[in-house]
């Protein structure tokens, strides 16, 4: 009986700590790949892409960018947690990837995935096409009062998404809230005036707003921005919404310890590099460096507080 119970619990054990001992001391591998479930263009995808220039030398590695896109990142999350926890697949997090799992209830959810580290927290920005009649906030909520207002987000279970809800609730408007599937083909319908408005990050906007396409209106910071420090935030206009975006990676469960370590000293030397410190403050992304237990721990208490939210909205059960 002793034998039988070595036999089936003891020795797979001890397999699997022999094989991430192994991924461990093959580790880095050549080429990692990060994917994201924005598509090329969108927020993530231009966060990661910058990102991965500076982190290439640090790590010693190729990094490949992979977009997997389809059911508002339940795509991008299954392919993660189906992915061998050896280093070579991780995941871009962002509130999506909560909202996914809360509201669509996908095979693969958050709980499936390792969140490791957290490098930003980035304003959502609301803005309007620079040839559209709004100058303000107010006269979007107006025309939606008196008519009705055509918003647009990005996927239905992302935070811009949430934030514009939140903010038909906080305003009383009547407004249709449209969801693309990234923010590319958002900005397009702003622009073409399908959409009064649309909410994005800096990132993702500042070639339109540098060439003078776009509008900003407000911000759903808690506090005004360095980049645009005439910019109202949606608070100061009389309405308490505020959000909070976080950019971080993930990993597939079952990732070694030593992994994780050369991937928090990585993520702390690039934050601290001079050149990529000054193109991520220019694009008014706040650092924000929380540790593999740190970030656990506030993933925990964003599903929380997210939950609660969608409950008492009555959004879900």
């Amino acid at each position: 009986m002793k034998s039988i119970l070595i036999r089936t619990i003891v020795l797979p054990l001890l397999l699997l700590i022999v094989s991430l001992s192994a991924y461990s001391q093959n580790y880095p591998l050549k080429t990692i790949t990060i994917i994201t479930h924005s598509r090329p263009g969108g927020g993530s995808d231009v966060f990661l892409r910058l990102l991965s220039r500076y982190l290439t030398p640090e790590l010693g590695v190729n990094i490949v960018i992979k977009n997997i896109t389809g059911g508002s990142g339940a795509a991008a999350i299954a392919e993660l947690a189906n992915s061998t926890p050896d280093g070579s697949t991780f995941y871009a997090t962002t509130p999506t990837f909560i909202y996914t799992s809360l509201l669509s209830r996908p095979t693969f959810t958050d709980k499936d995935v390792d969140p490791i580290v957290n490098l930003f927290t980035d304003p959502e920005l609301i803005y309007t096409a620079a040839n559209s009649p709004y100058q303000t906030l107010k006269e979007v909520l107006d025309k939606a009062r008196d008519s009705r207002g055509i918003w647009g987000a990005a996927n239905p279970a992302s935070l811009e998404r949430q934030a514009l809800e939140r903010l038909k609730s906080a305003t009383g408007v009547n407004a249709a809230v449209i969801s693309h599937e990234g923010g590319g083909d958002l900005m397009i319908n702003v622009l073409n005036g399908t959409l009064d408005i649309g909410v994005g990050e800096a990132q993702e906007l500042n070639s339109q707003l540098q060439a003078g396409s776009l509008r900003l209106l407000a911000t759903f910071s808690d506090r005004r921005l360095s980049q645009f420090p005439d910019l109202p935030t949606v608070q100061e206009l009389g309405y308490d919404v505020v959000v909070r975006k976080f950019r971080g990676i993930a990993a597939p469960k079952g990732l070694a310890p030593e992994i994780i370590d050369q991937w928090e000293q990585a993520i702390q030397a690039v934050l601290n590099n001079p050149e990529y410190k000054e193109s991520y403050t220019a694009d008014n992304l706040r650092p924000d460096y929380l540790g593999y237990i740190e970030y656990k721990d506030f993933i925990a208490d964003f599903v929380a507080e997210t939950e609660d939210y969608l409950r008492n909205a009555g959004i879900i059960e």
